[in-house]
């Protein structure tokens, strides 16, 4: 079942390039999204055996950053086909982020997008350091086409940087696994060059420190480039900010985690080698470092793509900092996962929309969004509410849950630091988001007038998101519940 699960998408993704026909390949990507996410909902009922001497398996952590992407690819999958017989429909007009598009594009665009969801599946399937590695790089490689879909300077300039800023985190990943694999063969008892997760954990207690700790700093930079943690984010809200609002969704929602859950993988072993404080330490520094460092870059934010680009630095630097905590704050982190994926998705489609109408992604150029496109302009708000943590979504009682576990390790100045910057970012993003919405001010001239029809596609999909964050604020299911502890618990996490 695992290898069906990963090999559904890579074979779609390299059919699509070849069909000529537009609603054929774009009934393919719904298809293999919801096959994906079907074969994905089946692995909560009957966890999958291990393949390969268990190179491939799904453990809770695994399971859970899977279905994440499993689920925000459907979602997206259901906005993209709108968005591109929005754009058959209306040839040479400028929508979303660029303009008409022929057939071969929407092919390598298809194509790359089901490759990118196959990569993805490798991530958290992957119980091999170097194969984790490899999976991750082909995140890379297969997303980089979507961020420079529209070919222009901007694009290019922005899919240049991701590609060699992530290079150096990924090289730097990659001598955290040499470092490793020192530490391994120096074991006196049994000397191994195994980078198989399961028997690092094992042997951990005999692994050299010196050269694991050095493989941990490795992979936290290397993995963390990726992740988006400061300072070596700043590919991220060029990224963010070029690529169609589909794909940012699926960078911001799903690419950050398989990142995130790398790192997971090497807090692991630091766990299981008695060197838990070396790993949390670390984690709440660059948590800490990436929250500020967004605050500062959204405050008086001229660019609204770019604004929920930075605010997705903040959220990994609350995932790194809850695991960094320790104790019920691990849990906190895992279930926030869950909330910064689908809250974030759904205002980078909403902003795809806001884009289609305005044609800006300045802040200065979106006015009385309520009176233009009422239906998105209030997805927006509620999006806001979602992203910055209010009651009743299920971002409050996350970040309410990292929040106690800080109380609890006894780390106040964390807590303060963790509050002070909620609120900087709260303030910035509601007086962006709600003049945007509200303002009376006239429009400049380019700017939408009347009111925009909105179609199925491009709401749906971010309703659907909100309201999952919703309902995961006024009640969390048992299974899930279930999985976000057993995946706590994998990092050191308490029940």
């Amino acid at each position: 079942m695992i290898l069906v699960l990963l090999l559904m998408p890579i074979l779609a993704g390299m059919v699509a390039f070849f069909i000529k026909s537009d609603k054929i390949r774009r009934g393919l990507l719904l298809t293999t999204a919801f096959l994906h996410l079907g074969l994905t909902t089946t692995f909560w009922s009957h966890r999958p055996g291990p393949l390969f001497d268990n190179w491939l398996s799904l453990d809770a952590p695994g399971l859970l950053f899977l279905s994440i992407t499993s689920f925000l690819f459907g979602v997206a999958a259901v906005y993209g086909v709108g968005y591109l017989i929005r754009e058959e429909s209306t040839p040479g007009a400028h929508s979303d982020e660029g303009s008409f598009f022929p057939n071969t594009a929407e092919s390598v665009f298809t194509g790359c997008l089901l490759i990118f969801l196959a990569t993805m599946t490798l991530v958290p399937m992957s119980q091999h350091l170097g194969l984790l590695w490899v999976a991750i790089e082909s995140t890379t490689l297969a997303s980089a086409p979507l961020i420079y879909f529209h070919r222009h300077h901007q694009s290019l300039e922005a899919t240049w940087k991701y590609l060699l800023i992530c290079s150096v985190g990924i090289a730097l990943a990659l001598l955290g696994n040499f470092c490793i694999a020192v530490a391994a063969s120096h074991n006196a008892d049994q000397p191994t060059t195994s980078l198989l997760l399961s028997s690092l954990v094992t042997q951990a207690k005999h692994l050299e420190i010196p050269w694991l700790k050095a493989g941990f700093l490795c992979l936290l930079v290397g993995y963390g480039t990726k992740m988006g943690l400061a300072p070596l984010h700043t590919w991220l809200p060029d990224a963010h900010s070029e690529s169609p609002s589909v794909v940012s969704a699926l960078l911001s929602g799903a690419l950050l985690n398989c990142a995130f859950l790398a790192i997971l993988r090497a807090q692991q072993i630091c766990l299981a080698a008695g060197l838990a404080d070396f790993g949390r330490n670390l984690l709440i520094g660059f948590g800490l470092i990436s929250m500020v460092c967004a605050a500062v870059f959204i405050l008086e934010q001229a660019d609204y793509k770019r604004m929920l680009a930075y605010s997705s630095v903040e959220h990994m630097g609350i995932l790194s900092l809850g695991v960094g905590l320790g104790g019920g704050a691990v849990f906190g982190s895992m279930f926030h996962a869950i909330n910064h994926s689908a809250s974030k998705a759904m205002l980078f489609l909403v902003a795809g929309n806001l884009l289609t109408v305005f044609k800006s992604k300045s802040v200065n150029d979106v006015r009385g969004a309520l009176r233009v496109v009422p239906v998105s302009a209030a997805l927006w708000v509620v999006g806001l509410f979602a992203i910055t943590g209010f009651p009743p979504f299920g971002t409050f009682l996350s970040e309410f849950i990292i929040l106690k576990g800080a109380l609890a390790e006894g780390r106040y100045g964390v807590a303060v630091i963790y509050l002070a910057t909620l609120a900087v970012i709260f303030a910035g993003m509601s007086s962006i988001m709600l003049k945007m919405a509200q303002s009376n001010t006239a429009p400049v001239l380019g700017s939408a007038h009347g009111v925009q029809r909105e179609s199925f596609w491009s709401i749906a999909p971010p309703a659907v998101l909100g309201m999952v964050v919703l309902l995961l604020g006024v009640h969390l299911p048992t299974a899930i519940d279930q999985v976000l502890h057993e995946a706590a618990m994998t990092v050191g996490g308490s029940s």
